[in-house]
């Protein structure tokens, strides 16, 4: 026995992206991807989406700053960082095949850069001044697809709260947007203008402002059809003390990995079990949660129902939320109920012989990512993380840069089949995040997006009984 083997393991590829719905052209490489074939919905879209009209809330004399920016997703650029990965950006009609422009342009008053040096609360300040421009660029609604917030360095005291308050103004914007239903992308001085590789400014800008009007720039090239994917979140919302509400946040996802809408499901917090901090549904409210997830996806899907169902969240399934996911889908085939845990013990290094001594030492590179190890039972350790050397130029490619990548633990409470068919479903669904231009995630988009809803969800004033897209909340 070789003492420096690895246990049993596998190896699962790495997963194929598509482009294009009747050519059926696919890459690993997201980016490379949108570069030789053009996104997903330009067959859907073409003839509709030409043009991104982008409205703007800016501080008083900083138009042109944000105007040159938009400026720069016309022209190419080369990059300077990543560059086993990322590759050249030549301009945003050349890979989406849309123009963007500025539309409607709304300058702060120039007393806000006053208010935010000498108010004692300045993300109060700011906030409102912030919450008040939303609001009167709402009116005007028709005239843009996107809204942009600039927020400058200057005003990097009214970011988040003073002690003790739980505050932070990107997700307050995005609550405000969101409440009225307009998308809108943050922009950052020390990310967006003063960022050195302009090409990944332009990469990361590109994606979002095309997925927020509407665009779809791709999707998973192997899924099986009929399959639908759950992700759940819980956020506690409410003012003082104690919170008042438990917010139980499902977002439903169809077989290609693309996220539809979500919607959130509030309760009384007496009315929900606690472990520590976590929450447990009673049968009778995961029935509830479940049931609005399969209308949800029947809307979406001409009244069909999923022959499989996948529901991802990050503590264990009780048996009365297992009891009431069987009761809602029980028209269902297979439904899988799946724990991601993101914090293991697990670590690992990859071995190389030596070709002096024969004997084992640590390579360059780590371990490779979708290494998956069943640690038996319906255990299994999944590394989303890890050497991608089929999507680098150069045979090599570690998003982290350093240090040892961790794994998933995934940890089955209900379904059959396989181990690798949910663990392969995890790895496709990390390429699934349209918020940047990563190759992958750690975690998966269900519960990566799942924390987002959370964070947002708890500052919204009010949650209407309606589904929202989640590119609101992008």
């Amino acid at each position: 026995m070789n003492p420096d083997a690895f246990p049993a393991h596998r190896l699962l590829r790495e997963p194929q992206l598509l482009f294009d719905p009747e050519r059926r052209e696919s890459d690993v490489h997201p980016l490379r991807g949108l570069v030789r074939f053009g996104p997903f919905s330009t067959a859907l879209l073409g003839p509709v989406l030409r043009e991104i009209r982008v409205g703007a809330v800016v501080p008083s004399g900083d138009e042109s700053v944000v105007g040159n920016l938009i400026g720069e997703l016309a022209r190419a650029h080369r990059p300077r960082e990543r560059m086993q990965y990322l590759p050249r950006f030549p301009g945003i009609r050349a890979v989406f095949g849309v123009d963007v422009r500025f539309s409607a342009v709304l300058p702060l008053p120039p007393g806000v850069d006053a208010e935010v040096r000498s108010a004692d609360r300045p993300h109060l300040a700011l906030a409102n001044r912030l919450g008040e421009a939303v609001s009167a660029l709402a009116a005007r609604r028709t005239e843009f697809d996107v809204l942009v917030l600039y927020l400058p360095t200057r005003w990097e005291r009214g970011f988040y709260g003073g002690p003790g308050e739980d505050f932070d103004l990107h997700d307050f914007l995005k609550a405000v947007t969101a409440s009225q239903g307009i998308p809108s992308q943050v922009l950052l001085q020390s990310k967006a203008i003063e960022y050195p590789c302009r090409c990944s400014v332009a990469w990361r800008l590109g994606i979002a402002l095309y997925v927020k009007s509407g665009g779809v720039p791709w999707k998973i090239a192997d899924a099986s059809p009929e399959t639908a994917f759950v992700g759940l979140s819980y956020a506690l919302r409410g003012n003082g003390e104690e919170p008042r509400f438990v917010t139980c946040c499902s977002q439903v996802f169809d077989a290609d990995g693309a996220g539809l809408e979500f919607i959130a499901y509030e309760m009384d917090r007496g009315d929900v079990a606690f472990r520590g901090e976590n929450p447990y549904l009673s049968r009778d409210q995961m029935r509830a949660v479940m049931a609005r997830s399969l209308a949800l996806y029947q809307q979406r899907h001409g009244g069909r129902v999923p022959r499989r169902v996948v529901v991802h969240k990050t503590t264990e399934f009780r048996p009365a939320e297992r009891e009431g996911s069987f009761d809602a889908w029980g028209a269902v085939d297979r439904v899988d109920l799946i724990q991601i845990q993101q914090d293991t013990p697990w670590r690992s290094l990859k071995m190389v012989e030596n070709p002096q001594t024969h004997r084992g030492r640590a390579d360059r590179w780590p371990v490779e990512r979708g290494t998956m190890l069943h640690l038996g039972g319906q255990d299994v350790l999944l590394w989303t993380q890890g050497d991608a050397p089929s999507a680098a130029e150069g045979g090599h490619f570690f998003k982290e840069g350093r240090g040892i990548p961790r794994p998933l633990l995934l940890r089955r409470f209900a379904g059959d089949g396989p181990a690798d068919e949910f663990s392969r479903d995890v790895l496709a669904l990390t390429k699934m995040n349209w918020n940047n231009d990563a190759l992958y995630d750690l975690l998966p988009t269900t519960l990566e997006y799942a924390s987002t809803l959370a964070r947002v969800i708890r500052r919204m004033p009010q949650l209407a009984p309606r589904p929202y897209p989640f590119r609101l909340f992008m």
